[in-house]
């Protein structure tokens, strides 16, 4: 089958997006913007795309290479580049950023799905989407305690989420993949592949050939990428300095967001007001800030809590 450009150039467009998202990453981690803010909201959803995207077309990808029987030799040699690719990521990141390393990345999920995914492309595309729904389904279901070993963490099926820069476990993020490999193998079966092979090669613009080229080094672009814009960045802190965070303004928004999972807005605001006052009063917030002091063992953070949660819990009744 002849080379599609659209596919390249469909990847093109993902780069960029995966490119603008980092930068608002990078900006929130040297103090531009509220460092959570590329992880909640539309942000959020925007990684998610963007991952599902990659996902998708290495799915589609993976049916369109191997439609005339599998090709063991490119195979092994794309797998081995982006297995390498994600060990480099894991080394990398496991340094500059210890706690919360990659050790299940976008990367890493793409090596794996290539592998899984070989195990669809010749079985029926009902089989393919019923297994879709199923990827998609399992972490609603299937969560377990057992899953909560580190060695496991990669199925996506842990109780409690692990902390990553980039966690892309199999589950649900499978899905994805089969959804390509699906519309994939209906694809070729009609006969748009012809009719696409040629669209645009003759009056192909500088910016859609820019996009295929970037589609067709997507792996070098993502390796790279990052690194150039820290560096931007980085260099453009040394001109112009983020302004100095207000660490009250950061604990209560810290303390609204892990509380609002189990609480409610009213609740929240007064518990973490309350904590927030009796820290200054009695001279621990300096020392919570600069981790002097171990929230999970620290009697005085307990007491302190407990006390909070009870006028907290008082001040909603009376209000209700």
């Amino acid at each position: 089958m002849p080379r599609i450009p659209l596919i390249d150039q469909a990847r093109g467009v993902a780069l960029i997006a995966m490119a603008i998202y980092h930068f608002t990453w990078d900006l929130g981690f040297f103090g531009y913007t509220d460092p959570q803010m590329a992880t909640t909201g539309g942000w959020r959803i925007f990684a998610r795309v963007i991952a599902g995207s990659f996902l998708f077309l290495v799915g589609f990808s993976l049916v369109l290479g191997h439609q005339q029987g599998f090709r063991l030799r490119p195979f092994l040699m794309r797998f081995g580049k982006i297995a390498l690719a994600a060990a480099l990521i894991t080394v990398a990141t496991w340094f500059a950023f210890p706690q919360t390393f990659i050790f299940f990345g976008i990367l890493h999920a793409i090596a794996a799905a290539s592998l899984l995914g070989l195990l669809f492309v010749r079985l029926p595309v009902a089989v393919t989407l019923l297994a879709a729904a199923a990827a998609v389904a399992a972490p609603l279901y299937l969560r377990a305690p057992i899953f909560d070993h580190p060695a496991l963490w990669w199925v996506g099926l842990s109780v409690n989420v692990p902390r990553s820069n980039d966690y892309v476990p199999l589950l649900p993020w499978m899905a994805p993949v089969l959804l390509g490999i699906a519309l994939a193998r209906l694809f070729v079966a009609s006969s748009l592949p012809q009719r696409l092979a040629g669209v645009g090669t003759s009056t192909k613009s500088r910016w859609k050939s820019l996009l295929e080229q970037a589609g067709r080094h997507s792996l070098a672009i993502y390796l790279i990428h990052q690194p150039v814009l820290i560096a931007l960045v980085y260099g453009f802190s040394l001109v112009v300095p983020a302004p100095a965070a207000d660490p009250a303004v950061d604990y209560t928004r810290s303390c609204m967001r892990a509380c609002e999972v189990e609480q409610n807005a009213g609740f929240c605001q007064s518990f973490c007001k309350c904590t927030l006052d009796r820290l200054t009063e009695q001279n621990l917030f300096a020392d919570l800030n600069r981790g002097a002091i171990d929230v999970t063992k620290d009697e005085r953070i307990a007491a302190l809590s407990s006390q909070c949660t009870a006028d907290a819990e008082t001040r909603t009744d009376l209000k209700e």
